[in-house]
């Protein structure tokens, strides 16, 4: 970044894609900015910055910006960006390395950021028995999260409950968790992530 009196130019840190390339396999810096990636996505409406954005942010070196946005976590890696990609960058896949290298970071928090709370939550319970009891995984991240407290304050948290009870009345809110056979299977999918394992969203030790 170079500043010119009352104009800042910036210039491509090629640091920061290389890193970008070699921890998840992913080549940013091949992005013309032809913004196919963006006007696909359905979720433009939520983010701070649009996906080409984002890649842009990364040539000019900003991962800081990039890391505390709210665009990486409001994407459902639908893979509409990846799909419609001129030049086949996994945009995607992209943004969950950025997750990762954001919660590897600190740079995000569960009662910050719901989307961020649900995740950690979600891979939590993976982490523990191999498959999700949603039971727990709901009343994980309402505590979390702290979006318990909105939703009793706005009322809505009586209408989860009746919600809960109506389920489990009809079976469909099991009350004691189950695990898979071959644990130690679900566990070296974590150890696969393309950030490695240290950089990677593991779940708790817990």
């Amino acid at each position: 970044m170079e500043d010119r009196g009352d104009v800042v130019f910036l210039e491509p840190d090629y640091a920061v894609t290389a890193r970008v390339r070699a921890l998840s396999g992913i080549s940013p810096e091949l992005c013309y900015q032809c913004r196919k990636c963006t006007s696909g996505c359905p979720l433009t409406f939520a983010m701070d910055y649009y996906p080409d954005q984002i890649v842009r942010y990364l040539l000019m070196g900003l991962e800081d910006k990039v890391l505390s946005s709210a665009t990486i976590w409001v994407c459902s890696s639908c893979e509409t960006c990846t799909t419609r990609c001129p030049n086949d960058i996994d945009i995607a896949g992209l943004m969950d390395y950025l997750k990762q290298q954001a919660h590897a970071r600190g740079l995000v928090r569960p009662k910050e950021n719901l989307s961020y709370a649900f995740h950690k939550a979600f891979l939590d319970d993976i982490g523990r028995r191999g498959r999700v009891f949603e039971t727990g995984l709901l009343q994980r991240y309402m505590l979390t999260s702290g979006a318990w407290k909105a939703k009793l304050s706005d009322g809505t948290l009586w209408d989860e409950v009746r919600l809960g009870l109506a389920l489990l009345r009809r079976g469909r809110l099991p009350l004691r968790p189950r695990g898979v056979r071959n644990m130690q299977d679900v566990l070296r999918l974590f150890d696969k992530s393309p950030a490695s394992s240290e950089n990677a969203m593991q779940p708790s030790a817990s």
